[in-house]
């Protein structure tokens, strides 16, 4: 894709997340790998159903502006701690999606094995400790946990997404979501049933066949 055809899907994916009220007003951003030292992001301070594709700007891996009309977001650390430490990650969407953010500020994460499709489309979901948004100190948080995952929730704030592609990440966004929501309905029920182990490691291994030859050689 070029340049501007990945700025109109930012833009696209931006309406998106406000539609299904996974952000709200100026909240949530999103970037994505251009090329070896170049990422597109979202501006920072504009209402993010209203983003157009002129309005992203374009920064290298150091965090300095190469294009662009606005500031990148205020959240530029975070996005190129993981693009940088992370070669097989093409695009970061950064949400506050209320259920799930609703089990970050319960102190909870989403890394038990309960819905089949949670565990395909993002793993575990792990709970990263507080940071403060839009500095270093929430990169640094996330940073141990970058390796093996591919969502994250951040305590008392939001949740971040990785793909390969934007797309990839946009659907894991959505389906974290979904996936709090049917869990926290579960426990207004009155009870989660999980899977077996044998299952959840058996779809763990659809997922990613690096585990399914890690089990082997256990």
């Amino acid at each position: 894709m070029t340049p501007h055809a990945i700025a109109r899907r930012m833009a696209q994916c931006c309406r998106q997340l406000a539609e299904r009220g996974l952000i709200a007003g100026q909240d949530g951003n999103v970037a994505v790998r251009l090329g070896a030292d170049r990422v597109l992001v979202t501006p920072a301070g504009l209402i993010k159903a209203l983003l157009r594709p002129g309005d992203m700007v374009e920064v290298d891996l150091r965090g300095r502006k190469r294009r662009g009309r606005h500031d990148p977001t205020s959240e530029l650390d975070l996005h190129l701690r993981i693009l940088t430490h992370r070669p097989d990650v093409g695009a970061v969407v950064h949400a506050h999606p209320p259920v799930a953010t609703g089990f970050a500020v319960a102190g909870q994460d989403l890394a038990a094995f309960v819905l089949p499709e949670l565990i395909l489309q993002c793993g575990r979901v792990p709970l990263v400790s507080y940071g403060t948004p839009g500095t270093p100190e929430l990169g640094d948080k996330l940073q141990p946990h970058l390796e093996g995952h591919d969502a994250w929730l951040l305590a008392n704030h939001g949740a971040v997404t990785v793909g390969p592609t934007l797309d990839a990440a946009w659907i894991r966004m959505e389906s974290l979501e979904h996936a709090a929501r049917i869990i926290a309905a579960a426990r207004a029920l009155g009870q989660v049933n999980e899977l077996g182990r044998e299952a959840g490691l058996g779809l763990e291994a659809r997922r990613d066949p690096s585990r399914k030859e890690r089990r082997r050689g256990d």
